[in-house]
């Protein structure tokens, strides 16, 4: 769901068909009826709301969805949330104003926030402890497949005549809503959540065995019944207080769940996402060069996460981390510096096709830097670095900053891009190289860690254990 309307948004922006009704003043700029250069044609904050409304609609969901996927379980909340994005599709297909075109993005957002909030926390309790790393890898996979299918489906809509492609775009993206959500009918609830709500011992055994494939099912039931309890106790101990999170033991895992998501939105990802056909298309491209070039990078993203699936537990994420922060610094420098040279400032010039191949090639580099590194782990550290009683506050308010970041450079993206031109490139390269200057030194290796261990990994580092009292020194105020 997401990811098809990550990759959706940008095709259609770029369709002429659905620029005339709707957005009439980026239309003529297109078109080429009001001058104006290539880094400006685009500019329009209504046409950058249309696409980043989602996302602030998904941020304002956020807490929420928590309370419903806490008081309510998993399954029920990734219910409400398929049915009201299939109501934003609705309104979106059926759009015959912009305002339809607003509430319906609003409404896919509020679905969005919903699903993200529970299928995470779904997966990692459904899954076998062995295959919960692998899982949440898979997670960004699934998006970066929904992407790749979106712009193969723009660039198929996009050769419809009669102008109602759009629709058919925008319409689709009930397709997976509605997989979702029968899909969730049929499943059970997790176990987690069933005794968190107070299921009976009967109920929850029998819901193990159902997902297992065996009777043999008391010991982590009862291991299950332990966390929970331990969870309550910590929660008890902190007065049930959300606030407990900002302690100073808890510094250096709310240091990282504010940056890494505020770092992985300003590696410029979302842009390419986004508006990756409005790019190319600035770049000289026609209209279906550019909506199959973004198919292309869609291509390359998938293959690259696919790449972070199998060798994430084997080398590590500091390592992929470091090596994908230097691939994308090197791309976005090279990329800048090659439209500087051929825009310069006036943005009026026109590109060669072997020169437009090269910028898709690194544009490709780039995507598979952030694709086997940034993009999954991402996700990944954040979810498994917080102690069990904070955990889903921690994921609350990473998804929080995810959102926020993501609405705040899509809906400012074309105007920056218009304002600073082909400096805008450098300015995301400055942000690559600051934050994986930052993981090379403030963030430790977490590969092969049991979550109950992870305190460990900050208190033996060289910065964060001022904040993280040690092992060895809590048995000693607990002796006294």
């Amino acid at each position: 769901m997401l990811g098809y309307d990550i990759g959706i948004s940008g095709g259609v922006t770029a369709m002429s068909s659905f620029l005339q009704p709707f957005f009439p003043d980026v239309y003529r700029k297109e078109q080429g009826i009001v001058s104006s250069n290539q880094y400006c044609k685009f500019d329009s904050h209504k046409l950058t709301f249309f696409t980043s409304s989602l996302y602030l609609a998904a941020l304002l969901v956020q807490w929420p969805a928590s309370y419903s996927t806490s008081k309510h379980g998993r399954k029920l909340s990734i219910i409400i949330g398929a049915v009201i994005f299939l109501l934003g599709a609705a309104f979106n297909a059926a759009a015959i104003h912009v305002a339809m075109l607003y509430i319906g993005r609003l409404l896919l957002g509020l679905g969005v926030g919903f699903v993200i909030q529970a299928a995470p926390l779904y997966l990692s309790e459904m899954a076998p402890s062995k295959s919960r790393g692998s899982l949440n890898t898979m997670f960004q996979l699934m998006i970066t497949i929904g992407i790749l299918v979106a712009n193969l489906v723009n660039y198929a809509t996009n050769k419809i005549q009669g102008g109602w492609g759009w629709r058919l775009s925008l319409g689709l993206a009930a397709l997976p809503a509605a997989i979702v959500l029968l899909g969730s009918i049929s499943l059970p609830d997790t176990p987690n959540s069933m005794i968190q709500r107070g299921a009976s011992e009967e109920d929850v055994k029998k819901n193990l065995q159902r997902i297992r494939g065996t009777d043999d099912v008391h010991e982590e039931y009862q291991d299950l019944c332990d966390a929970c309890a331990n969870a309550t106790k910590a929660a008890n101990n902190n007065n049930n207080n959300k606030l407990a999170i900002f302690q100073r033991k808890y510094v250096p895992q709310m240091v990282m769940t504010f940056l890494i998501p505020f770092f992985q939105q300003l590696t410029g990802i979302n842009v390419i996402m986004f508006y990756a056909p409005v790019l190319f298309q600035t770049l000289g491209f026609g209209n279906d060069a550019s909506l199959m070039s973004a198919v292309i990078t869609g291509l390359v993203n998938v293959a690259a996460t696919g790449v972070a699936f199998l060798v994430v537990d084997r080398y590590g994420r500091r390592p992929l981390f470091l090596e994908g922060g230097l691939q994308m610094l090197l791309s976005q420098v090279i990329i800048g510096s090659l439209i500087w040279k051929v825009f310069g400032v006036a943005g009026v010039a026109s590109v060669s096709k072997g020169y437009a191949y090269g910028i898709v090639a690194l544009i490709c580099f780039y995507v598979a830097g952030f694709a086997w590194s940034w993009g999954p782990l991402g996700w990944l550290v954040p979810s498994e670095i917080f102690p069990l009683e904070i955990r889903s506050t921690g994921q609350g308010i990473n998804a929080t900053i995810n959102m926020l970041m993501t609405f705040v450079i899509g809906q400012v993206f074309l105007s920056l891009l218009c304002a600073t031109k082909f400096a805008l490139f450098f300015i995301f390269a400055f942000f690559v190289l600051s934050m994986t200057l930052f993981v090379a030194f403030f963030l430790p290796e977490t590969k092969g860690i049991p979550i109950e261990d992870m305190s460990k990994v900050w208190s033996q580092h060289w910065f964060w254990r001022r904040f993280v009292p040690s092992e060895d020194s809590t048995r000693r105020v607990e002796m006294v």
